[in-house]
């Protein structure tokens, strides 16, 4: 991958693997923006992104969204942007059935994707974005019992809801994939690069992937 030229780079991975705070770090380290699951849903609250309104935005403007990515440019985090001090935009929350809202999200990371380099965690980025062609697709995993202790400490959770969150999120997750993507998200042929980041810091790991990156 080229990065001197525009790139993008996806992040999948296990709820507990640590992979969203590898992704953040990751994209701190390369100077572009990070876009996660909070970005993307208060991009489509804040702005009506519905899929109507893509639609029409689409058909008044080439860079729809490039717009949106200057005012609240440069790169924000997400807590920042969703601040309720935020200038930007007004509040709302549209009621869309399942396609819409995957139909919505896939045009607002297609569209960030053309506007900037960026590093996109989750959001079917891999399936999505496959046709993008400078391009890395990662998947960072764990044992299972290292993602059950990371997620006992985040969320302060006794183990036994720990075990039973992460197996509702894992199989939503992989439900989602195969109705869209129409493969298993677990399938290595995914991906550019699958890691298990068990005994790793997210910094080593951040190292891993920007070593991948620099031989690929």
């Amino acid at each position: 991958m080229n990065l001197n030229e525009q790139f993008v780079i996806t992040i999948s991975r296990e709820l507990g693997s640590g992979g969203h705070t590898i992704g953040k770090k990751l994209a701190e380290r390369l100077g572009v923006r990070f876009c996660d699951k909070e970005l993307i849903k208060e991009l489509s609250k804040r702005f009506d992104l519905t899929p109507q309104s893509i639609e029409r935005l689409k058909s008044e403007k080439k860079n729809w969204l490039t717009d949106f990515i200057k005012r609240i440019a440069p790169a924000p985090s997400p807590a920042g942007f969703i601040s309720s001090n935020s200038i930007y935009g007004k509040e709302f929350n549209p009621t869309v059935t399942t396609d819409e809202i995957f139909y919505a999200e896939k045009e607002i990371l297609r569209a960030m994707a053309e506007a900037e380099s960026c590093v996109i965690a989750g959001r079917s980025g891999f399936f999505v974005l496959q046709d993008f062609p400078n391009k890395v697709d990662i998947f960072i995993t764990a044992s299972k019992e290292n993602r059950i202790v990371r997620t006992m400490k985040k969320q302060n959770f006794p183990r036994e809801l720990a075990e039973e969150v992460l197996g509702k999120v894992d199989k939503a997750r992989e439900n989602y994939i195969e109705r869209f993507a129409k493969v298993s998200r677990y399938d290595a042929r995914n991906y550019s690069l699958t890691m298990n980041v068990d005994g790793m810091t997210e910094d080593e790991a951040v190292e891993v992937i920007l070593d991948f990156i620099a031989k690929k």
